[in-house]
Formats: C-alpha cells, structure tokens, sequence
C-alpha cells in the first residue's frame, strides 16, 4: 500500500522519508539541499522514497538553510521614447524579447530554476533596485542596451550575480552574451551586392544603443571598401513603425534605391508594406534585409532575407553563466560572442 499522501491524510513529513529510505533526517536534508557529498546510491534511495511518498520540500525552509530563492529575473529596461508604442506593449509583442524568455527558461527549467520577468523603465528603476536588494532573486539576466540606462551599472553596484544580453554601452566589469552584430551588417552588405545592387540604403536601429550602431557601422564600412562613399540613411526605432516611415522617407529623397539594409525585422515588416504601398516590387525593383531571423521575418511577404542571430542559444548561454556566478562566487566577468549568418528567403 502506497504510503502518498502522509498518515492520516497529512502531508508526508522529512521523517517518513527518512523512514520510507532507510536513512537518517540529515540525509534527506542534505539530498534536498543538493550536497554534493551525498552519495550516488544513497541520493537515489532517498529521491525515490520522496517520489514514493509524495514529500514536497518545504521551499521557504530550504531558503533559510541555502540562503537561496531557487529564482532569476529577467529584467527588460527599455528607454521612453517619445510618440512609441507603450512599454508594456512592445514587451509583449516584439518577438525578440519572447525568445529571450524562451531560451533562458529552457535553461533554467532543468535546475529547478524560476524565472521572474520584471519589464521596467527609467521611472521604476527604484522599485526593481529594491526587490533585488531584498534578496527575492539569486540573480539577474538584464536586458538593457541603450547608453543613458544606470541599470547595469545600479545592478552591478549591488554585487548581486548578474549578465547583461549585450555590450554594455558604458564600459562595465560584468558579463554579457552577444553575436558579432558588425559581421552581421556586413553580411547584409555583401548579399545586396551580389545581387547586382548598386544604389543601397539603410534603415538602422536607434543609435543610442551599440547594436544599432554597429550594425550601422558594419553595412556602411563593408560597403566603403568597396567603393561606395555615400550611404543615404535613416534611424529607425526598431518597431514596425519606425520601418515603415523609414522606408517611406528614404524612398522620397532616392526614389531610385535597388538595396535596403533594415536594422531589424520589426522595422523590415513595416518597411515591406510601405515599399509596396509605393508601388516597387519585392525584391524586382528593390531587394530587402532585415536583421534578427524572427517569427516577423516569416510573417513577411514575400517572405524576408534576414541576419539570424541566435536569440535562444544567446539567452541559454546567459542563464548557464548566471548559474555558474550564483553557485560559484566571485567568478571573474566573461563575455560570449556568436556568430551570425545569413538566412536567404524571398525579400532579397
């Protein structure tokens, strides 16, 4: 007879585990609390009798004798921009910030881990600061790139784990995870020309945060090299908005364009339908890249040449370097960098 559920209806206790594998209270203390000098056999034993006996560990006690949540936020600071979509809308809709959430899940998941997602802007960076100064998280993932945000530098003051989803825009000792965003313009670049391109422009992201200047600086110095001294640009604000007035600007000052680099695929939906809205074809009269591989990119039509960077790789990667800071103190700051590549569709 199953012994689930405890004797007499009540929760199963440490001591009926104890009972059920054969071991002592402080054995199933230190399996719970993941001591490592448990052995093998014995861990096994008592795990089984906890699945025999349907014990749940008793999470806030745990956290007294760990000094651990078994929690990580996700912190997303976003600057206000004036005449943008709401913050809390462009959390939700933007896919790049849902397969960040994905991929650091995935990562998290397997360690017992939970993920808080906490979305902030400059008027609430105190509240955040306070939650994570009372110890409700063992760490932070921080997304935040652009150069006024004090986040980062808030963040790391604290001296709580943390690692950033990019390059700092002010020079910091913390971790970060990015991709190679230059290489990735360049990229960009040299597909429009091989297409027999001649007469490009770009699109770019904001220009306060280095992503959108290095992708800008990427598909401008690729091109210079090759001659072409003059890049006739917008900057963009990385929403389907922004890459629709971008479009419809760049397109009014050089109606001749054969090449449009656009800083994300966000902007690069937006830029396709007022490029047909104008009555140019796609990619017959002007060819169309964009810059993440997002579900926006297949959202497209035609469907849209973009840069992947791999968003949810990135994300697991920051979470697994988190971990690593949290169970080993003192760790010294380490960066990642991946590679982009390109992903050819219909658009270009």
């Amino acid at each position: 007879m199953s012994s689930r559920g405890g004797r007499g209806g009540q929760h199963p206790t440490m001591d009926q585990v104890a009972e059920a594998a054969g071991v002592s209270r402080a054995t199933v203390s230190r399996v719970i609390n993941g001591a490592p000098t448990v052995d093998a056999k014995i861990r096994e034993m008592v795990q089984r009798a906890i699945a025999a006996t349907g014990y749940v560990p008793n999470v806030a006690a745990r956290s007294l004798v760990t000094r651990k949540s078994n929690s990580v936020a996700l912190v997303i600071s976003e600057p206000d921009r004036p005449h943008d979509s709401s913050f809390l809308n462009r959390i939700f809709t933007d896919p790049y910030f849902g397969r960040i959430t994905a991929g650091a899940t995935g990562a998290l998941r397997p360690h017992d881990i939970h993920l808080v997602i906490i979305p902030t802007d400059s008027a609430d960076h105190h509240h955040v600061l306070r939650y994570l100064r009372q110890g409700h998280v063992d760490g932070v993932l921080l997304i935040s790139s652009h150069e006024q945000d004090p986040l980062p530098r808030q963040v790391h003051d604290l001296g709580i784990p943390a690692v950033v989803s990019a390059r700092p825009a002010v020079p910091l000792a913390t971790s970060f995870v990015d991709v190679d965003q230059r290489l990735g313009a360049r990229l960009a670049a040299e597909h429009l020309l091989a297409r027999g391109c001649q007469r490009l422009a770009t699109i770019s992201g904001p220009l306060d945060i280095p992503s959108g200047q290095d992708r800008l600086e990427g598909f401008r110095s690729y091109l210079a090299e090759r001659g072409f001294a003059e890049v006739p640009m917008v900057e963009g604000d990385f929403t389907r908005h922004g890459g629709e007035e971008g479009a419809r600007r760049l397109l009014g000052s050089y109606p001749d364009l054969d090449g449009l680099f656009v800083g994300n695929d966000l902007m690069a939906e937006g830029a396709l339908g007022a490029v047909q809205d104008l009555g140019r074809r796609v990619p017959g009269d002007l060819a169309v890249v964009g810059f993440d591989d997002s579900g926006a990119a297949l959202e497209c039509r035609p469907l849209l040449t973009t840069i992947r960077q791999p968003v949810e790789e990135m994300a697991a990667e920051m979470a697994e370097m988190l971990l690593a800071q949290i169970n080993s103190p003192g760790r010294l700051p380490r960066s990642v960098t991946f590679q982009p590549t390109l992903v050819v569709r219909e658009s270009a």
